[in-house]
């Protein structure tokens, strides 16, 4: 019987990512300028000769956009020959690879990105998935994640709208998981609006009035609020060594 990664990964894009890798693409200055808030400030320390990884690069809008932005050395995997066939006609350096493979231990990296990406593995492969990564980062390296959040307010139609997600993350959960395997100073955020734009700037100021209701509410309940409301939660934390 084939394993259903091996049936689903083969045609991702054809079959599921198609239309919206589509939209982005119609629309990548504004993917851009939406990572200028989201992203630009995670990665603004970080030397542009650095070593840059990412971790199932997709179709190579992320490996663009630091290329954009001064990186020189930036590099991508995926499971999926489909995705990377659009990343190399775009002049990427992406390749085919099981990452289990090819975080072996003999690279190591100063920023690793895995946007979308943990939350398709079982908690037994994030056991093993975990510290290879952390492995493969210099000592201090980054690791910044993107993933589904489940503690955010409508998290069900991305936490259940693909069927190769196994493992869902609240910024807890996250943390408990990431902590355990020596990576931390912890700097998790929301994705959704950003004020790029006057549409941009009305939603950012709706979004915020939706976030205090939903605290006064959580707060009325459990005495508690939260600072990531969003369906995908960012997550930047970096390889603590004794020496670090």
């Amino acid at each position: 019987m084939a394993n259903f990664r091996d049936v689903l990964y083969d045609r991702y894009v054809s079959t599921f990512k198609g239309r919206a890798e589509r939209s982005v693409e119609q629309d990548l200055p504004g993917f851009f300028a939406w990572c200028d808030h989201k992203y630009a400030p995670l990665v603004d320390d970080i030397p542009r000769a650095a070593a840059v990884l990412e971790l199932g690069c997709g179709p190579g809008h992320m490996l663009t956009y630091l290329r954009n932005k001064g990186f020189e050395q930036v590099e991508g995997i995926d499971i999926s020959a489909e995705q990377i066939e659009i990343a190399t006609r775009a002049g990427l350096r992406a390749e085919v690879a099981d990452v289990f493979a090819y975080l072996d231990g003999s690279r190591r990296w100063r920023v690793i990105l895995a946007l979308d990406f943990v939350e398709h593995f079982s908690k037994d492969e994030l056991m093993r998935l975990v510290p290879a990564v952390r492995s493969c980062l210099e000592p201090g390296g980054v690791l910044i994640l993107q993933t589904p959040n489940g503690a955010g307010l409508f998290p069900h139609q991305i936490v259940y709208g693909d069927l190769t997600h196994m493992t869902i993350f609240t910024p807890e959960s996250l943390r408990q998981l990431l902590r355990l395997h020596g990576l931390g100073d912890f700097r998790f955020s929301e994705t959704g609006p950003v004020a790029k734009d006057l549409r941009g700037r009305l939603r950012l100021a709706a979004w915020r009035t939706i976030r205090q209701a939903a605290n006064l509410v959580r707060a009325i309940e459990t005495g508690k609020t939260q600072e990531v409301w969003t369906e995908n939660l960012i997550c930047r934390c970096r390889r603590i060594d004794d020496a670090a």
